[in-house]
């Protein structure tokens, strides 16, 4: 039974309410872990595990979370999430001792891995297909808000209040979407058994342990201990893929991995989140660096950029399915544009333009990596798809912001100005590359898509679309809508 537009909005109030918590949350305790180490008498060693821990959990733990939403129930999975996300919230607002404090974070970055892929899927399945890009945008656009915001609303709060107002705001905010999600409409995966495979989501989420704190940690740890941990994750995927071939009810199948246009989107969106997180590291640094800015002047300048991500997932959600890689491509050019600009911008005043030209396109390929990946998958298979994009764009945000670290961590003064300027440069080369793949790629399926039209003829093209029509298999894990081009 179709959802109410009532239900519809309640699930569109709950993804938002969590996206905004957790992407909040990601990036408000930057300017905190100073006045965290003080007050809990904790040493420097340990205060970066604040932050490590929640985004190594959430990485972790999204792929498999994905797929229990398709086969245990969507609603009742984003529930779970937000009560457990504002739950491990209250436990980080009233923590006394660092360990405490982790290891609430682990359990909220749990929270958050369940919030973001099924809240994806639910609003894929609850959302009639007109509908449903527009939703996810809207939602994506006030998590936008949270990121680009974050480091500044949790400076000020830091500030003004305390570090734990950060984790109080987030209590209520979590309980009220958890609420909103209760009271809409159930879906699940209706044509896979109710069975979970275990050694798959074993050897993934093991394999995604590994590799993240390889990159959180791996310039710190011996090159021995960094070597038998890429071992590991080695071999770990390697049993993952061996097991996911022959098991009768995988945990994710090899129909995404063919199909042309979900694997181009999710890729190039990884290039793009990768310079999202890059961007959003180095600019607010550029800003009281290079030009002089206190903290509070910085984050009002950086308000332009982060309304211009904010309103770019709106944006992208009104793009049509058929625009989705030229729109891609389009906004991946301009952001290896932009990007390579930022470094020479001769005035504050163009540094700020250029930045906010940037930030909105690369919101709009960041929205348009979840949008369109969901709408060239089937809606029950939607919770596998949003999982395992999740998980590629944020171990690829991982190794940009571990990159951007190792470049600039150890500088400081002009050193660390034209190490900025350095990594700007770095990121718009990702995007270049990106948006240069992703054009050859769309080449080639034009070319191949022309040649089988003129092998085939419009008689029997339009027979086996009415075939698949007939039979209910018009499934788009092989190939995606019109203009995005054949799956390889």
């Amino acid at each position: 039974m179709a959802a109410s537009v009532t239900e519809r909005r309640r699930a569109l109030l709950a993804l938002s309410l969590g996206v905004f918590c957790v992407q909040l949350d990601s990036f408000g305790l930057n300017l905190a872990l100073a006045r965290i180490g003080r007050d809990l008498n904790a040493d420097g060693s340990g205060l970066p595990w604040v932050i490590s821990a929640y985004l190594l959990s959430t990485g972790t733990l999204m792929l498999g979370a994905g797929r229990l939403g398709d086969l245990f129930g969507r609603r009742r999975l984003l529930v779970a999430g937000l009560a457990l996300f504002g739950a491990a919230s209250l436990a980080c607002a009233l923590a006394s001792t660092l360990p405490f404090l982790v290891g609430a974070r682990v359990a909220q970055g749990a929270g958050a891995a369940l919030i973001m892929p099924v809240g994806l899927s639910l609003l894929t399945n609850v959302y009639p297909s007109d509908l449903r890009g527009r939703a996810t945008g809207w939602a994506l656009g006030i998590g936008g808000i949270a990121t680009a915001c974050g480091p500044f609303v949790g400076g000020a709060l830091t500030e003004a209040v305390s570090w734990r107002a950060l984790f109080w705001l987030s209590v209520p905010l979590a309980a009220l979407g958890a609420v909103c999600a209760s009271r809409t409409a159930e879906s699940y995966d209706t044509g896979a058994a109710r069975t979970l495979d275990r050694r798959g989501l074993l050897t993934a989420t093991a394999a995604l342990g590994v590799l993240g704190v390889l990159i959180d940690r791996g310039p710190a740890l011996p090159r021995p201990a960094a070597f038998g941990g890429v071992l590991l994750v080695a071999v770990l995927l390697f049993l993952f893929v061996r097991h996911e071939r022959t098991a009768p009810h995988p945990l994710v199948r090899p129909a995404p991995f063919r199909n042309g246009p979900y694997m181009a989107l999710t890729l190039a969106g990884a290039a793009a989140n990768t310079a999202t997180v890059m961007f959003l590291f180095v600019v607010p640094l550029t800003l009281q660096g290079q030009w002089g800015l206190p903290v509070a002047s910085a984050g009002t300048a950086f308000l332009a950029p982060a309304l211009a991500m904010a309103l770019a997932g709106p944006v992208a959600g009104r793009a049509p399915a058929r625009a989705a890689v030229p729109l891609m491509l389009s906004c991946l050019g301009t952001g290896a544009l932009a990007l390579g600009t930022l470094p020479t911008a001769s005035s504050l005043t163009a540094f700020l333009a250029t930045a906010t030209v940037c930030g909105a396109v690369l919101g709009v390929a960041n929205a348009l990596t979840l949008i369109a990946t969901q709408a060239v998958v089937r809606p029950e298979r939607a919770g596998e798809a949003s999982g395992v994009t999740k998980t590629t764009i944020t171990v690829a945000a991982g190794l940009g912001v571990g990159l951007a670290g190792t470049v600039t961590g150890r500088l400081d003064g002009a050193g660390a100005g034209a190490a900025y300027g350095g990594v700007l440069r770095i990121t718009a080369a990702v995007c270049g590359t990106a948006c240069l793949l992703l054009g050859i790629w769309r080449a080639l399926g034009t070319r191949r898509a022309l040649g089988t039209r003129r092998a085939r003829g419009p008689l029997r093209i339009l027979g086996a679309r009415a075939t698949r029509a007939r039979t209910g298999r018009a499934d788009v894990d092989d190939a995606g809508p019109p203009g995005c081009g054949s799956g390889p």
